[in-house]
């Protein structure tokens, strides 16, 4: 027997299982409920400001995620990265291309139930993907962390380099994209004076 194997054996005679769920287990839980609810609202409200803002909610939840699967190097990536770095590119974006700051029916293209079919869809397949990727995996809690930054960077810097630069490229690109917009609306606005 293997020792994730009697590890997992261990838990499940100690009483801790799917139907007796830990003090983690339930805020992870809670927090999950949290962070899809504010997914939610991202996608759907029609003022884009307000979805920029529910958007760090959800960010700022994943990030919860991560710590309480003592994952802590991973929880503050996704607070520098996203929450800081990409929600506040998103803020200049939306400010510097003059973006409505109130309701906007132009938000609204009438797609909806379509949206909805495919994003059901999507979740669908991604749940399913995942299921059955690790349905026989067992995690040894009581191992080495894997979570830790040597591990984390070791995987980062050796398989994830060339999406991580390609990543920071299109946010370059994004930023440049929204001064170029919001200058095509000054030198017009100057041209008709």
């Amino acid at each position: 027997m293997s020792p994730a194997t009697a590890s997992a054996a261990t838990n499940l005679a100690a009483g801790h299982g799917f139907l007796s769920p830990t003090g983690t287990e339930i805020a992870f839980l809670l927090v999950g409920v949290v962070t899809l609810g504010a997914a939610v609202v991202t996608v759907t409200t029609r003022q884009l400001v307000h979805a920029a803002l529910w958007l760090v909610v959800a960010l700022g939840g994943i990030a919860v995620e991560y710590l309480l699967l003592t994952a802590e190097f991973i929880a503050w990536v996704q607070v520098l990265i996203y929450v800081g770095s990409v929600v506040v590119l998103l803020l200049f974006g939306l400010m510097l291309t003059r973006a409505p700051i109130g309701r906007s029916p132009d938000a609204d293209s009438g797609n909806r139930p379509a949206a909805l079919v495919v994003a059901v869809a999507a979740a669908a397949a991604l749940v399913w993907v995942v299921v059955d990727a690790f349905r026989t995996t067992w995690i040894d809690l009581d191992g080495p962390a894997q979570g830790t930054t040597r591990v984390t960077g070791e995987m980062l810097f050796r398989n994830w380099v060339l999406p991580f630069e390609a990543l920071s490229v299109l946010l370059l690109a994004a930023l440049v994209g929204a001064i170029v917009l919001s200058r095509k609306g000054d030198s017009g606005a100057e041209g008709k004076r």
